[in-house]
């Protein structure tokens, strides 16, 4: 038995504007499957396996309403490409619904992710785009991959800026553990895939958002989606917010638009057509120098940057995604993109307390600009048959992508002054040149696949299997350098009972030293750096199915990190490695029709087991802003007719600052609470308090400065639906 073979096409898409004044002409590679299959017959291979064409359903794409929290038995394609659900997937998976964003009042991506997600830690810093993650013990955007609807964001050095605002967002897709096989190298720790809203097919949704809070905040979102005809369909969303800022001198802005068609060409094949554009202007808040080891609360808000500090982002990702279901064991999908990121910063970023005269010392004055393209296909084919009486369910496909970056900056990043500890007079960043360090292309080409087989009832075999090559090519010093690997996953699931699911699985990915999109000449001698990982776990409901339940455990190992040969530590190798095993944990009960709790939380147990470097041996080290315990809780209480309140708790252990574990930052505890009336069924208000203990906190730093969370605030939303 073969599959069918398809040959690749060009495929040009003109300008697309949908109303947004947006207008951008990309040509996207894709495959003949995405262009010729309105009229194409069934293949050969589709006949032997006796499939009976099918005329689609109008297909509603509207997620399903769910209660907050955990949810066994939702499919997504966090832990594999064919759709199965957390119950039956091998691994430790989890979607974030909007409607559990939502009843929790998050706004930011982020917050959604760490205050939800289990066993996640927020470490970013505004020269990172504020979005960097912890999961599993290892840190980082290489550690940890990022996804928007199922394309992967490539990190630049170190930076993704997008998308920000969860008015945007259906839902956010979680796998805790390696995600190369499904995604090429890195994301030993885990990856994050952000699934934007959808255009509705068989029902309509149009809502309105507006809100007011503290320090300033003003927030107007608008949604909208539906048919425009039997076979055409949208969507629209569009977020805009401002504030005063957390310190002074800062004004945050951010604007998001998202919009799609979705056509059904014939009853079988599918095109939809989609636009996002970011515009964001986060804080310009580098950080608190710390004082005698500490942070004066009196100085919270003050403000070090300079009084022209700028940090801005402007994104915009172009997609077009056919499906082609022939059968109903037969689907073919292609997704081509193109994405663009600008991001520009100057700033003036470190600073320390000087004891002798009471005043700040500022360095590190760096203006930075970063230009990104990234353009890829990703094309499938899904497949049901039987193999030897066996059921099984098959993804085999191809992808390429073609990623060029440019870095313009002030370097070596020259400059200093002095500054009033407690009334900073900012200053001007200064005058300054910018050149070209960094001009590199990368393109990536893979192919993957995904099988599992149903043995019987109760016992099933889930496993993948993807190869990547890429080629790195830098202009100035002028090198190429070529990375392949070969990741893999074998897992098994096994039902003792029809609700409890008992997996295990075994996985190799790989990971690079730093990010393959800024390599240096340095860095083009070495290789992947390989890791594997062993994870067994179980996945239950009880109480008839108002409580679901799930708990793992994991070993992770890394190999060939850059350590010094101990025999002779002038010489640095690749020999190094690194480890972190742990627990994790997640419930959810609705202990009554009208209280509901949902729990989650890990203990991790993140080391370098071989690590020598400049400073010593740092074998037995912590790998830095890696915490051992992560825990959130939330509670909702419908305690009378429309009315309800909640209230949640983010817990994060403490962390060194560096590898050497020379310096901490405290654990956390993190409070926020809501109540919402519903004076109508389609009319909401919503006050909503963050940080309501007021604690002060670091969610990063360095042992002279600490970048502080936001204090308390408050927000009133007054939501429509029309």
């Amino acid at each position: 038995m073969r599959t069918p073979d398809f040959k690749p096409a060009a495929l040009c898409v003109m300008p697309v504007t949908l109303s947004l004044g947006f207008s951008r002409p990309s040509c996207f590679l894709t495959f003949a499957a995405s262009a010729m299959l309105v009229s194409a017959p069934i293949p050969a291979a589709a006949q032997e396996l006796e499939l009976e064409p099918v005329q689609l359903e109008p297909i509603s794409v509207k997620k399903q309403f769910l209660e907050p929290g955990l949810d066994l038995e939702l499919p997504s394609n966090a832990g594999s490409r064919l759709g199965l659900s957390s119950r039956e997937t091998p691994a430790s998976v989890q979607v974030i619904s909007e409607d559990t964003i939502r009843q929790r009042s998050q706004r930011d991506v982020n917050q959604a992710i760490v205050q939800n997600g289990t066993g996640i830690s927020f470490n970013g810093r505004p020269s990172n785009g504020g979005t960097t993650l912890s999961m599993r013990g290892f840190s980082g955007h290489s550690s940890v991959t990022r996804l928007y609807d199922g394309t992967r964001l490539y990190p630049a050095p170190g930076t993704i800026s997008f998308p920000f605002d969860t008015w945007n967002v259906d839902s956010i897709e979680v796998l805790n553990g390696p995600a190369s096989v499904l995604y090429g190298e890195g994301g030993v720790g885990g990856a994050i895939n952000i699934i934007p809203k959808k255009p509705l097919t068989d029902t309509t949704r149009n809502e309105l958002r507006t809100t007011v809070g503290t320090n300033g905040q003003l927030g107007l979102a608008l949604g909208s989606a539906g048919p425009i005809s039997d076979r055409l369909a949208y969507s629209f969303d569009v977020s805009r917010t401002r504030s005063d800022g957390r310190v002074d001198g800062d004004d945050p802005s951010s604007l998001a638009v998202s919009a799609a068609l979705r056509w059904q060409a014939t009853n079988t094949l599918a095109l939809s057509l989609s636009h996002d554009y970011g515009d964001n202007t986060p804080s310009i808040y580098f950080g608190t120098p710390l004082k005698d080891g500490r942070i004066d609360e009196g100085v919270r808000e003050r403000n070090y940057n300079a009084e022209d500090a700028l940090v801005r982002f402007k994104d915009r990702y172009t997609q077009l995604r056919a499906e082609w279901t022939p059968s109903r064991n037969l689907t073919v999908s292609s997704n081509s993109y193109y994405l663009t990121s600008k991001r520009d910063w100057r700033n003036i970023e470190d600073y320390t307390y000087q004891p002798g005269t009471g005043d700040v010392a500022r360095k590190w004055y760096i203006a930075v600009n970063h230009d990104l393209e990234q353009a890829g296909n990703r094309t499938a084919v899904t497949f049901d048959s039987l193999l030897g009486g066996i059921n099984t369910s098959t993804t085999v496909g191809a992808e390429v992508n073609r990623i060029t970056y440019k870095n313009t900056n002030n370097s070596p990043y020259a400059g200093s002054s002095v500054v009033d500890y407690q009334h900073p007079v900012s200053g001007s960043f200064g005058p300054h040149s910018l050149v070209t360090t960094a001009d590199l292309t990368t393109d990536q080409q893979a192919v993957f696949a995904d099988s599992r087989l149903e043995i019987n009832d109760q016992w099933s075999i889930v496993g993948g299997l993807r190869y990547d090559h890429l080629r790195v090519r830098r202009v100035d010093p002028a090198f190429t350098k070529k990375f392949n690997s070969l990741n893999w996953r074998i897992g098994t699931v096994y039902n003792p009972l029809p609700d409890m699911a008992i997996y295990a699985q075994y996985s190799r990915a790989a990971e690079p030293i730093g990010s393959v999109l800024s390599l240096s000449e340095s860095q083009s001698q070495l290789e992947l750096t390989k890791a594997r990982q062993q994870e067994i776990g179980v996945k239950f409901s009880f109480l008839d199915g108002r409580g679901n339940a799930t708990l793992s455990a994991y070993n992770i190992v890394k190999n060939d990190l850059l350590a010094r040969d101990p025999a002779d530590p002038s010489i640095v190798r690749q020999i190094g490695q690194q480890s972190s095993k742990g627990i994790e944990f997640a419930t959810g009960l609705d202990i009554s029709p009208v209280f509901r709790i949902d729990v989650n939380g890990a203990l991790i147990s993140p080391e370098y087991d071989n690590y020598i470097q400049s400073g010593g041996d740092l074998s037995g080290n912590r790998p830095a802003l890696v915490p051992r315990r992560v825990a959130n809780i939330w509670a909702q209480w419908e305690f009378s007719q429309n009315w309800t309140a909640r209230a949640g708790a983010h817990y994060v252990g403490e962390v060194f600052t560096d590898s050497a574990n020379s310096s901490t930052l405290p654990a956390y505890t993190v409070l926020n609470a809501g109540l919402q009336w519903r004076p109508r069924e389609n009319i909401s208000l919503d006050f909503s308090v963050y940080n309501a203990a007021d604690r002060l906190y670091a969610t990063s730093g360095s042992s002279n400065q600490w970048l502080l969370a936001p204090p308390r605030s408050a927000t009133i939303d007054l939501h429509i639906t029309f």
